[in-house]
């Protein structure tokens, strides 16, 4: 049985599937479940969720490989082009939750925003701001909506943080939903092909599983494709096991970042760091998306991205996905991460070292200013193993 590629498609852009037959599917939580951690089920699974397909198999396939070009190195040759020991972000299990119970309801809930805003994304656009730049649309309102029915519908004792909601629920639940809507709300206001729905759940403070549904195209030929992820369960790209990159050189790597809306000195810094990769690497991009540009190093396209500012709802799904996939996850000064931190640098892992040989230093000289770097935000009662 073969399908389009793609999730989801616009009016403009309709997709022929072959017949499939319809899927009713039940999601109900038990307290009573044993709490194991489910191993990887090695049989494929095609399930049809609110009109789309989404295939996602849980079995291990060969690591693909990468060639590149031999180029003089530029940063420093002291340091190993070899993964180190770097601490997991991801949660050891699902907890009480099966793992494939919990990455279905994930998958969807982001399928499910997506739905909605595939439905507006060539509609014209209600637009208001929360500051002077930093825009809101009626379709991340909208689209949270749709997400958290899904939520409350399966698990009604979990707590949720949504970007545009804010948190609900019973803080002292081990789960904490992290949902970004509409990531990249300014592309999309423009039509601008970089932009995502991400959902991602904590257990204990620890990524456990997430998925983000990523547009891509543009006007008249939008499509999408669905990254999902689960702890100790590899990463995927509509259904097909993904893997990040093993370029071991800075300067035959491509790389992504992303800048806040406030103008301020983590702003500025970044701003030269920036500057410093464009002239050692092939190249540094700026999409606007952070959810979409971890799951980029995921696939292996560019080997690394960095960002200060960004919030839970950011990093939730985009850090499991990176580092199921093989990549390593730290905050930009090196040290471990959470996903309540201030700053995050995700990278294929083996050059992971040799970036924050410039970005470790630039971090730490905004320490010394008094900038902020404790955790931005972890909800009162809510229990983690952090």
């Amino acid at each position: 049985m073969e399908m389009g590629r793609c999730l989801l498609s616009s009016q403009l852009t309709p997709l022929l599937f072959s017949q499939i037959p319809s899927i009713s599917i039940s999601l109900a939580h038990s307290r009573s479940i044993s709490c194991q951690k489910s191993q990887p089920q090695k049989k494929k699974r095609l399930l049809l969720l609110h009109g789309f397909g989404i295939y996602t198999p849980f079995s291990n396939s060969s690591t693909p490989s990468s060639s590149s070009s031999c180029t003089k190195a530029v940063l420093s040759p002291d340091i190993p082009n070899q993964k180190k020991n770097y601490s997991k972000v991801a949660a050891e299990s699902t907890g009480p939750i099966p793992s494939n119970q919990l990455l279905l309801v994930v998958e969807t809930a982001a399928t499910t925003g997506a739905e909605v805003v595939m439905d507006a994304v060539n509609k014209p656009r209600t637009i208001t701001y929360k500051g002077l730049t930093d825009l809101v649309t009626e379709t991340d309102k909208m689209s949270e909506a749709a997400i958290l029915e899904v939520v409350k519908k399966n698990f009604s004792d979990h707590l949720i943080l949504g970007e545009e909601g804010g948190l609900i629920g019973d803080s002292s639940s081990d789960y904490l939903w992290c949902i970004d809507p509409l990531d990249g709300t300014t592309n999309f206001a423009h039509c601008y092909p970089s932009f995502a729905v991400s959902v991602g759940v904590l257990f204990r403070g620890k990524p456990a599983a997430a998925a983000v549904v990523e547009f891509v195209g543009g006007p008249m030929c939008w499509n999408t494709r669905i990254f999902s992820a689960v702890s100790g369960g590899g990463a995927f790209c509509n259904g097909q096991k993904i893997h990040a990159s093993l370029t071991d050189k800075v300067e035959q790597s491509l790389l992504v970042t992303g800048f806040g809306y406030e103008h301020d000195d983590a702003w500025a810094t970044n701003i030269d760091l920036f500057k410093e990769f464009t002239d050692v690497s092939r190249g540094v991009r700026r999409l606007g998306a952070a959810a979409v540009d971890m799951c980029h190093v995921a696939l292996g396209i560019v080997e690394a991205y960095w960002e200060y500012r960004l919030k839970p709802w950011d990093m939730a799904a985009g850090v499991l996905i990176v580092e199921e996939a093989g990549g390593v996850v730290s905050c930009m000064d090196g040290e471990i991460f959470c996903v309540f931190d201030r700053s995050v640098l995700v990278s294929n892992g083996v050059l992971h070292a040799q970036l924050l040989e410039r970005i470790g230093p630039a971090t730490e000289k905004l320490k010394k200013k008094g900038i902020d770097f404790s955790l931005w935000f972890k909800p009162e009662n809510y229990r983690t193993e952090l």
